[in-house]
Protein backbone atom coordinates (compact mmCIF):
# COMPACT_ATOMS: atom_id res chain seq x y z
CA UNK A 1 0.00 0.00 0.00
CA UNK A 2 1.09 3.54 -0.76
CA UNK A 3 0.03 6.77 0.91
CA UNK A 4 -1.16 9.96 -0.72
CA UNK A 5 -1.97 13.28 0.91
CA UNK A 6 -4.18 15.80 -0.86
CA UNK A 7 -4.62 19.37 0.30
CA UNK A 8 -8.15 20.55 -0.53
CA UNK A 9 -9.68 23.82 0.57
CA UNK A 10 -13.17 22.26 0.44
CA UNK A 11 -12.16 19.57 2.95
CA UNK A 12 -13.07 21.93 5.76
CA UNK A 13 -16.86 21.81 5.46
CA UNK A 14 -19.16 18.87 6.13
CA UNK A 15 -20.91 18.73 2.74
CA UNK A 16 -17.64 18.73 0.79
CA UNK A 17 -16.18 16.07 3.10
CA UNK A 18 -19.17 13.79 2.49
CA UNK A 19 -18.86 14.34 -1.27
CA UNK A 20 -15.14 13.65 -1.16
CA UNK A 21 -15.60 10.46 0.87
CA UNK A 22 -18.21 9.13 -1.54
CA UNK A 23 -15.92 9.90 -4.52
CA UNK A 24 -12.96 8.16 -2.91
CA UNK A 25 -14.94 5.10 -1.80
CA UNK A 26 -16.00 4.47 -5.40
CA UNK A 27 -12.43 4.42 -6.74
CA UNK A 28 -11.04 0.92 -7.20
CA UNK A 29 -7.73 0.69 -5.38
CA UNK A 30 -8.48 3.26 -2.65
CA UNK A 31 -8.34 1.33 0.61
CA UNK A 32 -8.82 4.13 3.14
CA UNK A 33 -9.25 7.89 3.36
CA UNK A 34 -9.02 10.17 6.39
CA UNK A 35 -10.03 13.83 6.26
CA UNK A 36 -8.53 16.38 8.66
CA UNK A 37 -11.02 19.24 8.76
CA UNK A 38 -8.62 21.52 10.63
CA UNK A 39 -6.19 21.90 7.76
CA UNK A 40 -7.95 20.42 4.72
CA UNK A 41 -5.65 17.42 4.42
CA UNK A 42 -6.96 14.17 3.03
CA UNK A 43 -4.77 11.15 3.69
CA UNK A 44 -5.42 8.26 1.31
CA UNK A 45 -4.11 4.72 1.43
CA UNK A 46 -4.23 3.12 -2.01
CA UNK A 47 -3.09 0.05 -3.94
CA UNK A 48 -0.55 1.17 -6.53
CA UNK A 49 -1.33 -1.91 -8.64
CA UNK A 50 -4.89 -0.60 -9.18
CA UNK A 51 -4.61 3.19 -9.33
CA UNK A 52 -2.03 5.98 -9.54
CA UNK A 53 -1.92 9.19 -7.50
CA UNK A 54 -2.50 11.14 -10.72
CA UNK A 55 -5.70 9.22 -11.43
CA UNK A 56 -6.97 9.84 -7.89
CA UNK A 57 -6.21 13.54 -8.38
CA UNK A 58 -8.10 13.62 -11.70
CA UNK A 59 -11.15 11.91 -10.20
CA UNK A 60 -11.29 14.41 -7.34
CA UNK A 61 -10.92 17.39 -9.70
CA UNK A 62 -13.58 16.02 -12.08
CA UNK A 63 -16.06 16.52 -9.24
CA UNK A 64 -15.22 20.22 -8.92
CA UNK A 65 -13.01 20.01 -5.84
CA UNK A 66 -9.96 22.27 -5.83
CA UNK A 67 -6.65 20.57 -5.20
CA UNK A 68 -4.07 22.81 -3.56
CA UNK A 69 -1.26 20.26 -3.12
CA UNK A 70 -0.46 16.62 -3.77
CA UNK A 71 2.11 14.55 -1.84
CA UNK A 72 2.71 10.84 -2.20
CA UNK A 73 5.14 8.28 -0.86
CA UNK A 74 5.62 4.53 -0.95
Amino acid sequence: MNNLTLQLKEAMNLEAIQTLESILIQIDGVERALVDTDDGEVKIEYNEMQITPENIQKRVQQHGLHLEALFFRK
